[in-house]
């Protein structure tokens, strides 16, 4: 039985015709990534689907041969910028317009101490951001050549913290290399990444059609945050059951309805750059919990353009495009 919070995507949204429309989801084969594109290919639309696991992506799109739409899986694994270079390289190669980017793989490190990247990167940041962060970069000029064009990236409600302890970002810094670990806090700090990427974006393409977003999708049950020590994985096989029974958690369709509203609805469009989040109990602002398409985020850190464009600054020199 669905939350009685949810935030639906209006019927007039899914029953769009998107035939023509190129989109792009990472994270296709599971979650709300897989929920996601199925819709978007219900609907006529082409989806890419940029999987680090191809053959998991290829054995979930098995599901959507009778579907009116069409698919193709490429690899990408969003920890390494050489393969998010590889994905961009034969996307481009085969496609000339892009009509929406759908950032919304993420992960976070179970084990409460450092892992890194091929690149050197801390790996919750790598692929819950930089690698989002290097594939939105070298899209942008068929983002803005393609008419109307979205990109959304999955941000969490973790994002916001508490009155007494909202997250920000360290530049000084960002890989843990001389703080004390802890993988939720790496986690927070890089979904408020992804919320000051949406506003910097807005704010540097306005003028040219193309309109983005963060999101929160709610509390997914799905399998976001396995791995891990003996410990993480027992913590989680308890809480996630417990979570569904007392429908504090959602479906991964119920929590693609964010993603889809702002992807597809006529609305979304006049709300460029803002935050858009499901219903969540786990937010410390009781204000904030029955959500918002937008809601205002609490966290003044992931609301400063300041810090909004000090971040890009200095993730396109970590990622190698200055």
């Amino acid at each position: 039985m669905a939350n009685k919070n949810v935030i639906w995507c209006d019927q007039k949204t899914l029953e769009k015709d998107l035939k023509g429309k190129i989109y792009i989801v990472t994270g296709a084969n599971s979650g709300v990534g897989f929920e996601t594109t199925q819709q978007l290919i219900k609907q006529g639309a082409h989806v890419v689907m940029a999987c680090r696991r191809v053959g998991a992506g290829k054995e979930v799109a098995k599901g959507f041969n009778e579907l009116e739409g069409s698919f193709e899986v490429i690899q990408c694994d969003l920890a390494d910028l050489k393969s998010v270079r590889g994905f961009v390289a034969k996307f481009l190669s085969k496609h000339g317009k892009l009509d929406g980017l759908a950032c919304n793989a993420g992960m976070v490190n179970m084990d409460n101490e450092p892992k890194y990247s091929k690149d050197g990167f801390e790996l919750t940041m790598a692929a819950s951001f930089y690698g989002h962060f290097l594939m939105t970069e070298l899209l942008l000029e068929v983002l803005k050549k393609t008419e109307a064009s979205r990109m959304l990236i999955l941000s969490s409600v973790v994002h916001a913290g508490s009155p007494k302890n909202r997250h920000h970002l360290h530049f000084d810094d960002l890989d843990w290399k001389k703080r004390k670990y802890n993988n939720l806090d790496a986690y927070s700090e890089a979904k408020v990444a992804s919320v000051l990427y949406a506003k910097e974006l807005n704010d540097r393409l306005k003028d040219t059609g193309v309109t983005t977003y963060s999101v929160h999708p709610g509390w997914a049950r799905s399998n976001f945050g396995g791995g891990g020590n003996a410990i993480m994985k027992a913590m989680m096989s308890i809480t996630k059951p417990i979570f569904s029974l007392l429908n504090f958690s959602d479906s991964s369709w119920e929590s693609a309805q964010t993603s889809l509203h702002c992807l597809l609805s006529d609305e979304a469009i006049q709300y460029s750059g803002k935050y858009f989040s499901q219903h969540s109990v786990l937010y410390r602002d009781k204000e904030c919990r029955k959500g918002g398409w937008p809601m205002q985020t609490p966290n003044p850190h992931a609301d400063d353009m300041n810090n909004a464009k000090k971040l890009v600054e200095v993730s396109r020199n970590l990622v190698g495009l200055n």
